[in-house]
């Protein structure tokens, strides 16, 4: 088998993935050996790569990470704000401290990936035994290889959960820095509905790397409404895929704000075989400083009667740097589908950069489809009219900024969660416009 072109960060990955297979038996440890393989065949994707054309990974393969390591002290003040039922994952490790799970019903069941790697290892190898073909998918390979704990939540047929669940990840300061690769599952069975709202916070100035895979996968006629806030360390590494199957007239929403970080990479693939199957993927990229900020969206309709409405909104500020691809394909046979994409950017500075590419895709007859993206500034009109009564540029700037970042919120469907979320990113903007003054 050839091998790939060595680096710091594959040399410290293949030590800790080594280590992992060793410690395993069975199915368990040959996925973990063949995912370990695959990763380093491939090595560290870089920019010849389409799919990784504006993200250039140098930087990071000339770094090592060290292994989790115990669990860190963490003030429970840090999730104050963040109500129950909750989860917590403080540096790759749950949280017990920290979590509180009261309140949930029957028909959901809550596991960590630690407890079935543990109790049910030929399960776990399944998950890990990753089917990825693509040339450069290292990073997923790299998780089936060393994921060692992650949220896995079941929702038996016909249960609907009313309350959201809550889903704590912490990357917290410790005086090193680590990598941590987690693998997430959620299963609706038919007709199951369930509300989920993940947070990714920053507890000190670390600068550790956070390898994430989820897995989703809804019964005929399940609602999965998804939440994710980012919020992470200015140093952090964020690398994550999440690959979402839908069942006939299953409904998934979700909602990325992509608020923190120093590079946040989100991949989301998301299959609709089955008849009337629909998903609403809303988003906000906010590259300020000098972040960097990836979102790549690939979307296949392959049965009748599909549907995917796709609204992202991009800032690109100071000096960062906003990605942005929403691939959409309509296979052949898949007639009905209605395919909606709208990527709006804006540049707030002369040294920002916004890429944004939107692709469709139509195998079908009887579609309807539409996919546009803009990069642009704020409208001087509206500028000139907040200046005109007072408004400091500033403050107008922040004002206009807010409300074009609006939009994507209301996918939620949930009025407190949006609430919610919509504190957290203009808490965000306030934290933006401080910095910039």
């Amino acid at each position: 088998m050839s091998t790939a072109p060595t680096s710091p960060l594959v040399e410290s990955f293949d030590a800790h993935a080594a280590a992992a297979a060793d410690a395993s038996d069975g199915a368990l440890a040959r996925a973990r050996r063949a995912a370990r393989d695959g990763a380093n065949a491939i090595g560290v994707p870089s920019t010849r790569s389409e799919r990784w054309k504006y993200t250039n990974l140098r930087a990071l393969a000339a770094r090592r990470f060290a292994a989790p390591e115990g669990r860190p002290d963490v003030d429970l003040k840090v999730i104050a704000d963040v109500p129950a039922p909750r989860l917590v994952i403080a540096n790759g490790r749950y949280a017990p401290a920290l979590s509180d799970l009261h309140g949930l019903p029957e028909g959901l069941r809550v596991r960590l990936l630690s407890e079935v790697l543990r109790d049910a290892p030929d399960e776990a190898a399944a998950w890990l035994a990753n089917d990825a073909r693509r040339a450069d998918a290292a990073f997923e390979q790299w998780n089936g290889a060393l994921a060692d704990e992650g949220f896995v939540l079941d929702v038996e047929a016909g249960v609907r959960v009313e309350k959201p669940l809550h889903l704590v990840v912490l990357g917290v300061e410790d005086g090193a820095e680590r990598a941590f690769h987690l693998r997430h599952r959620i299963t609706l069975g038919a007709g199951a509905q369930l509300t989920v709202a993940k947070h990714h916070l920053g507890v000190g100035a670390h600068r550790h790397l956070l390898n994430t895979v989820l897995q989703v996968e809804l019964g005929e006629g399940a609602e999965l409404t998804q939440a994710r806030v980012q919020r992470e360390a200015h140093g952090a590494t964020l690398i994550q895929r999440t690959d979402a199957v839908l069942g006939a007239n299953a409904h998934y929403r979700r909602l990325d704000l992509e608020l923190g970080a120093a590079l946040a990479r989100h991949e989301l693939e998301v299959v609709l075989p089955a008849d009337s199957a629909q998903l609403d993927a809303h988003g906000v990229l906010l590259a300020d400083g000098r972040r960097h900020l990836d979102t790549r969206l690939g979307i296949e309709h392959r049965a009748r009667d599909t549907r995917c409405g796709l609204i992202w909104r991009g800032i690109g500020a100071d000096r960062g740097r906003a990605v942005f691809h929403g691939g959409i394909l309509i296979a052949e046979g898949a007639d009905g589908s209605d395919a909606q994409l709208s990527n709006k950017n804006l540049l707030l500075s002369d040294a920002a950069e916004i890429d944004a590419q939107p692709v469709l895709v139509i195998h079908a007859d009887d579609v309807q489809a539409a996919h546009g993206a803009t990069v642009g500034r704020l409208d001087d009109a509206s500028l000139f009219y907040l200046r005109a009564r007072g408004v400091p540029v500033a403050e107008a700037t922040a004002m206009l900024t807010a409300a074009f970042l609006r939009e994507p919120l209301t996918v939620l469907a949930n009025e407190a969660l949006e609430d919610r979320l919509t504190a957290a990113l203009d808490a965000r903007l306030a934290d933006a416009a401080r910095t910039a003054s």
